[in-house]
């Protein structure tokens, strides 16, 4: 990895507030973690010492040093799940993918199994997240058509058959600055983005921008049932407006859509609950 491939993503960021953090997103973005070579060259560039970079890149769980495959499962073994066979869970995923699940990457680079102590789901015990998709009271047999259903695509959309699903573009209800992010895409649209917290996290989201998909990317998993905090990335303004969620009563995350009206979507983890409404612009 030459330095001329590091030099264009540190001049994009290194005069941002917060620009290393910036600079190691898009660095991991590309190559999916951050190597060692690549880690020495920022130092150089942003004139920091290498021990300081390394810091960041271990302080925020978000970055990686090794290379994940192109699938992350994480097998819960905290305490209620463990006492409800999540060692056996985990045991199965090691035989069908053949590696340790002590982080551990399959040699085509397409799963990375790890195993964590607590997601913050014990009433879902014994829990597996895929790609940020909750799977609760697994057992053994369910493994392999867990691992098969990521192969396929976990919540697949389906762009040209499915004409409920559309692209939006949406801009902060407090500063009106724009929240998509055209170098970062999900679905292969640019996505929207968003800073999120829960209890001591606080870290960056990537929201699909097509209307009617759920995938996200974020940079810590969010245990499920939990409310997020959302905030614009640009104002700092918490977005959160006058109504609750229909289904479970968390509030809901008001965004302005570009050309009139407002989506909103609710802050609790694995709710599905969103609201499109085209014909007003008003938020309280």
């Amino acid at each position: 990895m030459n330095r001329e491939s590091v030099l264009p993503i540190v001049e994009k960021y290194k005069h941002h507030r917060g620009g290393l953090i910036s600079i190691l997103e898009e660095i991991q973005s590309k190559y999916g973690y951050l190597p060692e070579d690549v880690l020495r060259v920022v130092a150089e560039l942003t004139d920091r010492d290498i021990v300081d970079i390394y810091g960041i890149a271990t302080f925020y769980r978000a970055f990686r040093l090794k290379q994940r495959g192109k699938h992350l499962a994480s097998v819960c073994l905290g305490t209620a799940c463990h006492v409800r066979g999540g060692q056996s869970i985990a045991d199965e995923f090691e035989h069908e993918l053949k590696i340790k699940s002590d982080g551990e990457t399959t040699p085509d680079k397409e799963f990375t199994l790890e195993t964590v102590r607590c997601l913050g789901a014990c009433a879902l015990a014994p829990i597996v997240v895929v790609d940020g998709h909750y799977f609760p009271h697994v057992n053994s047999g369910q493994v392999k058509e867990i691992l098969d259903k990521t192969k396929t695509g976990l919540d697949k959309v389906e762009l040209e058959k499915d004409q409920r699903i559309f692209p939006l573009e949406v801009n902060c209800p407090r500063c009106n600055h724009s929240l998509m992010d055209k170098d970062r895409l999900v679905d292969g649209h640019p996505s929207i983005r968003l800073t999120v917290s829960y209890g001591q996290e606080h870290e960056w989201l990537l929201l699909s921008s097509l209307y009617g998909s759920y995938t996200i990317e974020s940079g810590y998993e969010i245990p499920a049932d939990i409310i997020v905090n959302f905030f614009c990335p640009h104002c700092n303004a918490e977005l959160i407006g006058a109504w609750n969620c229909s289904l479970c009563n968390a509030p809901m995350v008001p965004m302005i859509v570009s050309g009139g009206g407002i989506i909103q979507i609710c802050s609790r983890r694995g709710c599905k609950s969103h609201m499109l409404d085209l014909s007003t612009t008003k938020v309280e």
